[in-house]
């Protein structure tokens, strides 16, 4: 049985840039994609003398996600696709001008939703001979290294652009010749032991002679044997010159590691043990210590992956943009030898020492998180420079930071939920040691961390999606044991759906949340879409959503008893209780209420449901906040938006609208429970955050802290944040009621050590109310220093456009 073959052929076999040429691809070949699909579009480019790196494309054709018909192929029958077209005026160019090293295709069905690649999704390169008079001899087939089982040919097929003398060697043995032709095809059978076979090429023109090699591997099973106990998943560093790695990957029929050590070439040393149920795959390994040890997997002779568990990886694609600033000495990709991902570990490696070892986050009910997109707040965009606004956020008030995902995503530009390997941390932010250094500050100065993490669900390129997937339907293949085929809960559905249910992906995500609470000493999570950790259809009660979280919070605490665990889960309240009584927080969005009340049109504005008593909640885990990452930010809204019907309380001016972000602030922080800011949200951030898209790089503004009003506001959220830290009468043990409808809101606070009244105007114009105080007396203005005698616990009050003020019948310096 014959394997090999070629996702693309051209014709004639060397061309120049000046020629007219047939290119030829067949569907079945290469990730096979397409190999059910009709009509095939090509999509191609060229690389060329001026391109910036070997994967830079230009003078591209055709227009993504469209019938297009310059680039529609025509079917050969079969698999087969044929498009035609002469080299130079196809792509636009002048050969007198531009050198062409290669041609570079892609092809896809005509929506583009699903893309036909070489294995490993890799794009398809086709060499322009350099010029017409040089002798030329290669291998076309095979274009890859095979694992032969027995009974298996290895078809070889070796071309040259002259006539000339082809003779093939295996290991040295003569296999096939021929004279005065130009093109040779063989189909080798494997001959002598198990292990390593190298072909060669030999051609031989007018005296000149030629060589080309190609690789493969005389497969045999070796014994099943089960790795030792103990181990986890991925790099198990044994001591420091041994490793064990273990993947788990059921329906496969062989894996070999490939490294620096065997030129990343599947060799016999280096082929991985199965365990005796056929699942998981092992091998222990001698490296160099203290050196980083980079590999890959070779999975059934054409997957090449990265670990699945992965702690750093190398990303060829995206690695080339990181400054050395930021990661410096860069382990370099060895680009002449391999594709794809790489992971990395370094066994013998000097440990990070912790300064702060026995650090108590602050309780849970009393927690001001700042939300923080490291991309987006400093412009170094690394945790070196967020190390120098430790003081910054400390002097704010905020007792918890909470890092957007830090983990390996898609590309360098993002938000972060697209994730790729949950378990590396992404090299554009910075590396393991700075990011232990910037907790252990935060730590140092009574801040907790916070990672939010998307479990959810994973993009293509994670190596859990490529091992097992089905390139004809675009999507897991059935037998994937970590995610569903197909979302079941739309339309809440992104990237490859991972299924709760299944003990693989049980394993994954306790894995991952254990390694960065050891690894990185992190205080909690923040769960991204958790409403879709179901495998139902994604409503609002869902009692198997509720036990899958709640098996995720026991484990996580088995080991970390006061972890935070976070979830952002839009379900129905009553499932929510069920989940809050199990001691998790909740995020409650409540920015509508907040941003129409300082924009100041209506006097129906109500946020009430801030409170979690206010939704019959009994345990106070309701994170609400004014701002986060997903909604538009209040100063844009107040100043594109505010109510200027009034020149004396324009809230379109940056006074005005700062101010009533302070009165926002004052009720929105106050309210009992734990509350979180988005970053600059204490500096009236007002860039849109659909401005130019949703998830684009936006400006970072620390020229706004030297801004009156803006400094005021972050001066006042300071205030505010401490007063809710520092005095229990701000947290959950004080009877706490409130009247939050209509212009003219208050909150009232009775606590065993002192009560507290807020009190704020969101009109735009002088408003009297009367106030609810729990008793008769004097009471102090926090912000004036004023005293008020009260003489009835309902007391009027008349406060100007705008106006807060917070009442204690203690005198709070």
């Amino acid at each position: 049985q014959p394997i090999g073959g070629r996702a693309l052929e051209v014709i004639p076999p060397f061309p120049l840039e000046s020629d007219s040429i047939s290119v030829i691809y067949d569907a079945a070949q290469g990730n096979g994609a397409l190999a059910a699909t009709q009509p095939v579009f090509a999509h191609t480019g060229l690389i060329t003398s001026t391109s910036t790196s070997p994967s830079n494309w230009q003078h591209v054709q055709g227009t993504w996600g469209s019938a297009d018909p310059k680039v529609a192929m025509a079917s050969l029958g079969g698999t087969k696709h044929q498009i035609s077209y002469h080299i130079p005026t196809f792509y636009g160019i002048n050969p007198a001008t531009v050198t062409v090293q290669q041609m570079a295709f892609v092809f896809r069905n005509s929506t583009g939703s699903n893309v036909g690649r070489d294995v490993g999704g890799q794009d398809l390169y086709y060499p322009i001979s350099p010029n017409v008079t040089a002798f030329q001899a290669r291998f076309f087939v095979p274009t890859q290294v095979h694992l032969l089982q027995p009974g298996q040919c290895l078809s070889l097929l070796a071309q040259s652009n002259a006539p000339a003398d082809l003779a093939l060697y295996d290991n040295g043995v003569l296999v096939a010749s021929d004279s005065g032709v130009t093109s040779l095809a063989h189909c080798q059978v494997p001959f002598g032991a198990s292990g390593n076979h190298l072909v060669e090429l030999v051609a031989v023109r007018n005296g000149q002679v030629l060589r080309d090699t190609v690789y493969y591997v005389r497969h045999t099973a070796s014994m099943p044997m089960d790795p030792p106990l103990g181990l986890k998943q991925g790099a198990n560093v044994v001591n420091d010159s041994t490793v064990t790695l273990l993947l788990y990957a059921p329906h496969k029929q062989h894996v070999y590691v490939l490294t620096e050590s065997n030129d990343f070439l599947p060799n016999s040393n280096y082929q991985m043990r199965r365990s005796t149920d056929g699942s998981t795959y092992w091998i222990t390994l001698q490296v160099e210590p203290n050196q980083d040890f980079v590999y890959q997997y070779l999975v059934d002779g054409s997957l090449r992956v990265a670990d699945p568990y992965s702690e750093r990886i190398l990303d060829p694609a995206n690695d080339g943009s990181i400054s050395s600033a930021t990661y410096p000495n860069p382990y370099p990709y060895p680009s002449s030898k391999t594709f794809g991902h790489l992971s990395i570990i370094r066994p013998g490696a000097a440990p990070y020492v912790w300064d702060h070892t026995n650090f108590q986050a602050p309780p849970k009910e009393n927690l001001m998180i700042y939300e923080l997109l490291v991309r987006d707040f400093i412009a170094p965009r690394n945790y070196a420079a967020i190390r120098d606004s430790v003081n910054y956020l400390d002097k704010l008030g905020v007792n918890a930071v909470q890092f957007m995902p830090v983990n390996e995503f898609e590309n360098n530009e993002s938000w972060g939920y697209n994730p790729s390997y949950h378990m590396a941390l992404d090299k554009y932010y910075g590396t393991p040691a700075s990011f232990k250094e910037l907790i252990d500050t935060l730590h140092g100065r009574g801040i907790a961390v916070i990672l939010d993490v998307v479990l959810n669900h994973a993009e293509g390129q994670s190596p859990l999606v490529q091992l097992w997937w089905d390139p004809v339907q675009n999507r897991p293949a059935a037998n994937n044991p970590y995610f569903n085929m197909q979302c079941p809960h739309p339309p809440n559905c992104w990237g490859n759906d991972f299924n709760h249910e299944s003990p693989a992906a049980q394993a994954f995500v306790d894995q991952v949340l254990r390694y960065w609470v050891e690894e990185y000493h992190v205080d909690g999570f923040r769960f991204d879409m958790s409403k879709g950790f179901t495998n139902g259809s994604g409503g609002g009660w869902d009692v198997g959503r509720q036990n899958l979280i709640k098996r995720i919070a026991d484990v996580v605490r088995s080991y970390k008893p006061n972890a935070y665990l976070i979830l952002e889960h839009w379900c129905d309240n009553s499932e929510e209780i069920v989940l809050s009584n199990y001691g998790m927080m909740l995020w409650g969005n409540e920015c509508h209420g907040y941003q129409e009340a300082t924009m100041g049109f209506s006097g129906a504005t109500n946020f009430s449901s801030a409170y979690h008593g206010n939704r019959g909640w009994n345990q106070p885990g309701l994170i609400t906040y004014l701002e986060s990452h997903d909604e538009e930010r209040i100063a844009y809204k107040n100043l594109t938006y505010g109510n200027n019907a009034l020149s004396s309380h324009n809230v379109r001016t940056l006074g005005v609208s700062m101010k009533r972000m302070e009165l926002a602030t004052l009720f929105g922080h106050l309210i009992p429970g734990p509350k979180m800011m988005w970053q600059f949200q204490e500096l009236g951030y007002d860039v849109s955050i659909n401005n130019p898209c949703r998830v684009c790089t936006k400006p970072i503004r620390w020229n706004y802290y030297s801004v009156v009003p803006r400094r005021r506001l972050y001066e006042t959220t300071s205030i505010i944040n401490h007063l809710k830290q520092d005095y229990p009468v701000f947290g959950t043990s004080s009877n706490f009621y409130s009247d939050l409808y209509g212009h003219v809101k208050q909150m009232g606070f009775i606590h065993s050590s002192m009560s507290a009244v807020a009190v704020g105007n969101f009109d735009v114009a002088t408003q009297s109310k009367t106030i609810n105080f729990p008793h008769t007396g004097t009471w102090y203005e926090y912000f004036s220093g004023q005293t008020l005698s009260v003489g009835a616990n309902q007391t009027p009050l008349t406060l100007t456009a705008g106006e807060y003020r917070l009442y204690t019948d203690q005198f709070i310096p």
